[in-house]
């Protein structure tokens, strides 16, 4: 018998975000969290809570003139031992006070703000459906939107998506799209004592390399905002002994590209810079536009920098904004969180920005 850790949804912010990175949820390991929401929403008479999985969907029935997407994805990226970054700890009060640990940032303090809000917001002027799904931070595959969104579409249909992922407590629309190609270099093997019988695979990798860091990514402006790209080597594997010269080597790079291209477009820049060499993308993902020019992104923006200042802003990561325009679904990232602390060891989160998310998405679905 299983015992599920309840989470009080009527808890202080703070509290609750606790709650949730404190149920450990790595990719792949996300049942215990997922039960947990989905018990905490199931208490609530004016949500439908449904599941795929790990992903659980609450959503309201009220007869609106539209329904919002509001999600976010409920998996972390591995814990570590040094520092120990789970469970969380508070440092300092008030204003200042700081909660530390997995999860804060990517992206639990957003998901703690829509349990919340699912929670208390009884009589939205919009219907709402509330996703928390799995297998984000893994390859696109087995992202559970991407699921949700193949399985049961229907779960999705929706006038305008938010997604909760950190962004400082900002407004950022699109996203950049994402790219993985393994660039494959053939050599001849032979005894490291006699190496001039072979030829060196790592060695003729050089000259990938080389192209890399002579690159200089673009800024591309896309319906007014500027993302910036990026193409860099991020593994390199070759060698089979120590006393064996290397076959082969295989250096898999990463290409952040801005979103007026498209997949195949990137796959063509890449092949072209490394030209000579064999390249087998092995993963990909469409960027997302803006989208700040549809009716629905511009009441959602006035609504949200209305309570929290600013000016809309690039996503410049990959993020499931890309899924919801692929459905045709506008959509934005809007959560607390630095994204420049995603997935570092000191990943922390000002408690101050939970409040004012939760604020700011209030005021919106109940204008």
């Amino acid at each position: 018998m299983t015992t599920t850790t309840s989470l009080d949804l009527t808890a202080d912010l703070t509290t609750l975000t606790a709650a949730v990175c404190d149920i450990a949820s790595v990719s792949g390991d996300e049942a215990a969290l997922a039960d947990a929401v989905e018990a905490a929403l199931g208490a609530y008479p004016h949500l439908e809570v449904l599941r795929d999985g790990d992903a659980v969907v609450a959503r309201t029935h009220l007869g609106r003139d539209s329904r919002v997407v509001i999600a976010g994805h409920i998996d972390t990226v591995p814990l570590t031992t040094d520092p120990v970054n789970l469970p969380t700890r508070l440092e300092g009060e008030g204003a200042d006070a700081v909660l530390w640990g997995r999860g804060t940032v990517d992206m639990k303090g957003g998901v703690a703000v829509q349990l919340a809000l699912a929670a208390a917001l009884t009589e939205p002027t919009r219907d709402v459906t509330w996703v928390f799904y799995d297998h984000e931070e893994v390859d696109a595959s087995l992202n559970g939107l991407g699921r949700i969104a193949r399985e049961h579409p229907e779960w999705l249909a929706a006038d305008f998506a938010v997604l909760c992922e950190p962004t400082d407590a900002g407004l950022e629309g699109g996203c950049n799209g994402t790219l993985r190609a393994e660039v494959r270099v053939a050599g001849v093997a032979a005894h490291s004592a006699r190496a001039w019988t072979g030829s060196n695979a790592i060695h003729s990798a050089a000259p990938v390399l080389a192209r890399l860091a002579a690159y200089e990514p673009a800024s591309v402006e896309v319906d007014g905002l500027v993302y910036r790209e990026g193409l860099n080597a991020v593994t390199i594997t070759g060698g089979i002994a120590t006393n064996v010269v290397p076959d082969s080597c295989v250096v898999t790079v990463n290409y952040r590209f801005a979103p007026s291209r498209s997949v195949e477009e990137a796959t063509a820049h890449v092949r072209d810079l490394m030209a000579g060499y064999e390249v087998v993308v092995t993963d990909a993902a469409a960027g997302a536009r803006p989208g700040l020019d549809d009716p629905a992104a511009a009441e959602f923006a006035a609504a949200v920098l209305g309570v929290t200042g600013g000016a809309p802003a690039p996503k410049y990561g990959w993020t499931d904004v890309a899924r919801f325009s692929a459905l045709g679904v506008p959509a934005v990232n809007f959560g607390p969180g630095d994204p420049l602390l995603a997935h570092k060891d000191d990943e922390r989160l000002p408690v101050a920005q939970l409040d004012l998310c939760r604020d700011a998405l209030r005021a919106w679905l109940t204008a």
